[in-house]
């Protein structure tokens, strides 16, 4: 039975390796996608919410980069699901070699890696970028930033990132209003009402996830994240 278990595994990987490769032919665009973030150990609130944080800080930074049409992207949800199917990443950590496998997968040239730490409010993301063609990390970056300004901070990370890599920018009109955007949603609990329902929707449970979402549409009603991930739930 494992032999068997092991070769429909082996079939699966190859058929997503071929579908990756027929997208990337067709799409010439650089693929990136972000792995959950690991936490690091912070301090100063509520456990649930740093949980909440793995997969919310993935998401922001996934769909920062989706704001650049120069990018191809890949879903949150497809890296999830052949994670899953893969049992990769259950217990910590992926390393530089298995993110690199996971993204020629995924047809993606780098993978976003790291890890979040949070002392009493004061946050940072240690980011690494892997180049699936070689399997090594290419570049290390560190973004600091408070606690009360997490939407600002991942939206400067993935500032950080795409000029790193010396990939096309967003238009500087477009970067301009995610800045402004960002600093408005940092007023309010929205982020941490998303972030929560993101965790609650992984975990299967629908209700909570869709009471998450729609405090977050309370606090910021242009939160449309948010309005997505609740539309993307059903009624």
């Amino acid at each position: 039975m494992r032999w068997r278990s092991l070769r429909s595994l082996a079939v699966a990987a190859g058929l997503s390796a071929a579908l990756a490769g027929v997208l990337g032919a067709q799409d010439s665009r650089p693929g990136i996608a972000v792995l959950p973030f690991v936490n690091g150990g912070p301090y100063g609130q509520d456990p649930e919410n740093y949980q909440a944080l793995e997969v919310g800080i993935q998401q922001m930074l996934t769909t920062e980069f989706a704001q650049n049409p120069a990018l191809r992207v890949v879903d949150r949800s497809n890296l999830k699901n052949l994670m899953a199917e893969q049992d990769i990443g259950a217990s910590g950590r992926v390393d530089a070699a298995t993110a690199a496998r996971l993204g020629k997968l995924v047809g993606a040239k780098y993978m976003v890696m790291g890890g979040f730490t949070d002392l009493y409010g004061n946050m940072r993301l240690d980011i690494s970028i892997v180049s699936t063609e070689t399997s090594e990390i290419v570049r290390a970056d560190k973004v600091t930033f408070k606690r009360d300004d997490l939407f600002s901070g991942v939206v400067d990370a993935a500032q950080v990132i795409t000029v790193g890599l010396k990939l096309p920018e967003l238009p500087k009109d477009v970067q301009t209003k995610r800045e402004e955007r960002a600093r408005e949603i940092n007023k309010t609990q929205a982020v941490s009402y998303y972030t929560r329902g993101l965790l609650y929707a992984d975990r299967g449970d629908k209700e909570r996830a869709k009471e998450l979402f729609a405090k977050a549409l309370q606090e910021f009603p242009s939160y449309t994240e948010a309005q997505q991930a609740l539309n993307q739930l059903g009624s």
